[in-house]
């Protein structure tokens, strides 16, 4: 079972990006892999091939893989719903919701998920690239990990350690993280990557000739920063704002404490004709034409939060001047009358009023909605394609009018009779251009058309693949794997 794991000396160091180059790289050279990342934390998700829900970083690499997503490549998500808590799904299913101390406990049990999926993963492909989460050296996790070291050491794979230069300090980031391993993961170590280079690389070979005499560890590529880069992002939303020219639409997105796939707006910060602004808490809200909000892993305590924080007068007074407003998924249910959740799905039991803005109401439900949706954008006719992630259902005669129609027979969505005021459960809808124009037209863009974020993330992933070839020592690469 050739598997590489990528470990990070912290969150974000670029872990994702790595997999996803070495991903694509390996596919280009005719290898069968696939990637796997033994457990995630992250509100960004994807929907499976089998019905199933991973990362959605984890799903990105499938796709520089040139393969489906499925749930054994992310058999633990963990999704955040308090400081303290999180919903567990394994294997892409959703087993509860767990306190932090209380899925400390439960790890021993959810390594059998992560040994399962990855031997299942390895009888379908001939390599793996293996992702970690946050450090290794995280000591206070280190007992039953199993996103780290434990899982490396259970399947006795060498590792890689890279470390964000950008940052500053990459040297203590590499010497420090590696003193901090046993003796037994200091071993499988077999040597780092410095990410997020910029300058001259001579300025930096003394300290890569220190590094490897310090710790007998190689150096195996420095790789570039890469500016412009824009992939699915695992939790992070990156870029607060995109700039575009005279005449554009100026789209406001709040940043919601619990803001779930918000790569549902990668496509718009792509767009030359569209100016988006996320909004974090307590910032200004600027002028715009459109207000969307998100989805959300906590509805009702995001609601709770959006009112705290103003946004319902901003949003009414938005609309009184003729603005528009979208919600999408969990920012659907907030647009309606009431979002109810009388068994606590999402939290501590209750109801809490909607921004009254259609009338509809939703109630949480046992059940995740977790599929693949291709159908019609109405009246226009335009194709989508989307997925659902969410709890809930709503209902009300705002459904009567639809805002799209699935190839199915379903209706989804809603519109409201002065046509400011949309919600949709679909997410990734801006990701086609004739979908993304379609919409952009009915919240005021009209007669633009619209980029291809599809094309444009295949684009990106043949970069990463092209900078692992101009940046990496891919001879190494290929006898660690035996490829």
């Amino acid at each position: 079972m050739p598997t590489l794991m990528i470990q990070g000396t912290t969150s974000d160091a670029g872990k994702s990006t790595v997999v996803a180059a070495l991903c694509r790289y390996l596919a280009r050279q005719g290898v069968s892999v696939a990637p796997f990342k033994p457990q995630n934390m992250a509100l960004n998700s994807a929907v499976t091939e089998d019905g199933g829900e991973i990362g959605r970083s984890t799903a990105l690499q499938a796709l520089a893989c040139g393969i489906s997503p499925h749930s054994d490549m992310n058999p633990v998500l963990l999704k955040p719903q308090t400081d303290c808590g999180a919903q567990v799904i394994l294997r892409g299913q959703v087993v509860g919701n767990m306190q932090a101390l209380d899925y400390h406990a439960y790890k021993r049990e959810a390594m059998h998920a992560v040994r399962e999926a990855w031997q299942a993963l390895s009888s379908r492909y001939d390599v793996i690239i293996a992702e970690g989460a946050g450090s290794p050296a995280e000591i206070n996790l280190r007992d039953n990990d199993i996103a780290n070291m434990g899982f490396a050491e259970m399947a006795d794979c060498p590792v890689l350690l890279v470390g964000d230069i950008d940052r500053g300090g990459v040297f203590a980031q590499l010497v420090g993280t590696l003193a901090l391993l046993s003796a037994s993961e200091q071993a499988r170590t077999l040597g780092f990557i410095i990410n997020r280079f910029r300058g001259d690389l001579s300025l930096l070979t003394s300290g890569l000739d220190w590094l490897t005499a310090r710790t007998g560890k190689p150096v195996l590529g420095v790789l570039p920063y890469l500016h412009g880069l824009l992939l699915d992002a695992e939790d992070s939303i990156g870029l607060p704002m995109t700039e575009a020219g005279a005449g554009a639409l100026r789209v406001v997105v709040p940043v919601l404490p619990r803001i779930s796939n918000h790569t549902d707006f990668d496509a718009l910060r792509l767009h030359p004709q569209v100016a988006l602004t996320f909004v974090g808490p307590d910032q200004p809200v600027p002028p715009a034409d459109v207000i969307i909000l998100p989805g959300s892993k906590h509805t009702r305590a995001d609601l709770d939060w959006l009112r705290a924080q103003g946004w319902e007068e901003i949003i009414r007074r938005h609309l009184r001047y003729g603005g528009r407003v979208l919600g999408i998924c969990g920012g659907f249910q907030m647009l309606g009358e009431s979002v109810d959740d009388p068994d606590g799905l999402e939290g501590a039991a209750g109801s809490t009023p909607g921004l009254g803005l259609l009338p509809v109401r939703t109630r949480m439900v046992a059940g995740k909605q977790l599929r693949q949706v291709t159908g019609l954008i109405l009246p226009e006719g335009v194709p989508f394609a989307g997925y659902e992630i969410h709890n809930g259902v709503s209902a009300g005669v705002a459904l009567a009018r639809p805002l799209m129609r699935t190839d199915a027979g379903h209706d989804d969505g809603a519109v409201s009779e002065d046509g400011q005021v949309f919600g949709t459960y679909m997410h990734g809808l801006f990701d086609t251009p004739d979908a993304c124009a379609a919409l952009l037209s009915r919240l005021g863009l009209r007669g633009v058309a619209a980029p291809d974020y599809r094309a444009h993330r295949e684009q990106q992933l043949d970069r990463l693949a092209d900078m692992v070839v101009a940046h990496l020592d891919t001879a190494w690469l290929h006898r660690c794997l035996g490829v």
